[in-house]
């Protein structure tokens, strides 16, 4: 994190908690500022300072701290997902994004470094219920994940059910919320016609979600910088938009970034910043077969 970004983090999070003494002051607590509450504070912060990444960094070096490096394919083995975080920490990627049964090892092999640890929910398909969601949620955010990246009821979006849509996403959202957690919502932009993608970022945004994201990696097609652009327009600048699903290269990835994707979700992180770096991609980076 560079120098003016730093102050950023210190400005938002000071304002934040001040403004948590003032309105628990007057009532005279003893439990001003609680961990709990600092924990949000520096989580808001980092999470809205993310949103600006977008369009204000230009810099190479930079673009590591975009990229959520991705392994969800079923048969990632330990040693694999334990490389995954190793580079994560080397590269110092935004987070590790893997199924819910690697939370637990990730937050170990994480921990004490600034890289997150996200997972999936209702993953791939989305077709289970939000009671069922919000548990998986509540159960990952125990083993450590303070990202989730949820799937929405596609069939209900494209059955014209928005309210079972809301209240899919909003389930999620509680359970995450209350524990400080960010939530994406995965629209599973290659089943969707434009205006189903416009429906299904302003109800996640109305359901309270922090960022919508494109894709699962595991349907008919990937991000595109049409779609990005068209999320963007949809939620403005309140929220974070994900770009999933077949960001392989620096070039890919610029290009979801100019649209205005502020995260990326990729396998090919190391590639990316090694290509940012001018640094020759060797190994399983020049494949991006993770």
């Amino acid at each position: 994190m560079n120098a003016e970004l730093e102050k950023l983090v210190e400005q938002i999070t000071d304002q934040i908690i001040a403004r948590l003494q003032q309105e628990q002051g007057s009532a005279g607590s003893d439990e001003q500022c609680s961990p709990h509450h600092i924990a949000c504070a520096l989580q808001a912060g980092a999470s809205r300072i993310g949103l600006g990444w977008g369009q204000a960094a230009a810099a190479n070096a930079e673009v590591a701290r975009y990229i959520d490096h991705t392994l969800l394919k079923p048969e990632a083995t330990r040693a694999e997902v334990e490389l995954l975080c190793q580079e994560a920490r080397a590269f110092s990627f935004a987070s590790v994004c893997v199924n819910p049964g690697w939370v637990k090892d990730c937050a170990v092999w994480l921990h004490g470094s600034p890289v997150r640890v996200c997972t999936v929910v209702g993953f791939p398909l989305g077709a289970t219920l939000p009671d069922v969601k919000a548990y998986e949620t509540r159960r990952a955010i125990f083993d450590g994940a303070t990202e989730i990246d949820m799937v929405i009821n596609i069939g209900a979006l494209k059955s014209g059910d928005d309210e079972w849509v809301k209240r899919d996403v909003r389930a999620v959202v509680e359970a995450a919320h209350e524990a400080c957690a960010i939530v994406k919502v995965i629209i599973e932009t290659a089943l969707l016609t434009d205006e189903e993608k416009v429906r299904a970022c302003v109800l996640a945004k109305e359901a309270g979600a922090d960022f919508v994201k494109t894709s699962t990696g595991f349907s008919k097609g990937g991000a595109t910088v049409d779609d990005i652009e068209l999320m963007r327009r949809a939620v403005g600048a309140d929220l974070g938009v994900k770009a999933a699903g077949g960001v392989k290269d620096l070039a890919s990835a610029r290009e979801m970034i100019a649209a205005g994707a502020t995260r990326i979700g990729a396998s090919a992180g190391v590639k990316i910043v090694q290509e940012a770096q001018g640094k020759p991609i060797t190994g399983a980076a020049a494949t991006g077969s993770y």
